[in-house]
């Protein structure tokens, strides 16, 4: 089985480019597809879609589910904990927000949600393709929350 690693050998795919089907993205993160749809369901992961509605997923989306993997089977939580951890991001502080976008925003009022889950968002976030913010992906970076919170602080 192709690892990620090996693929960088023989491809130059950029981390955001998604090329990787339900099926090989299963394998090369170690997550079973009824596992990965889940957590597209509950709002973990944004895959790329078609318009024949099938997924894609990058490298980076193979990262995000490792983690997402280790947050569950490493440290305990379930969906539902892993949304809300990543629910704590303070996304109206890292996309500065001014007070009036951050009250209109349900993502700052809401404590289960991550921000891209949200119904109503602000003007700063409203046309933006959530699979690129810096918010969505602030969560894979290493150190997680913490190291965000003390950018942030």
């Amino acid at each position: 089985m192709d690892t990620p690693e090996h693929l960088d050998e023989g491809i130059d795919l950029e981390d955001k480019q998604a090329v990787f089907t339900l099926g090989v993205t299963s394998k090369l993160a170690d997550v079973p597809a009824h596992s990965i749809r889940q957590y597209i369901d509950m709002g973990l992961i944004i895959p790329f879609k078609l318009e024949s509605k099938r997924h894609l997923f990058s490298k980076r989306d193979l990262a995000r589910l490792k983690h997402i993997r280790e947050l569950i089977h490493e440290n305990g939580l379930n969906f539902a904990g892993v949304r809300t951890l990543m629910a704590m991001t303070p996304c109206w502080a890292i996309r500065k927000c001014n007070e009036s976008d951050k009250h209109s925003c349900d993502a700052y009022k809401e404590n289960f949600k991550p921000c891209w889950m949200a119904s109503e968002k602000g003007k700063n976030c409203r046309n933006m393709d959530c699979r690129n913010c810096e918010v969505y992906h602030s969560l894979d970076q290493a150190g997680g929350i913490k190291s965000l919170l003390s950018t942030l602080l």
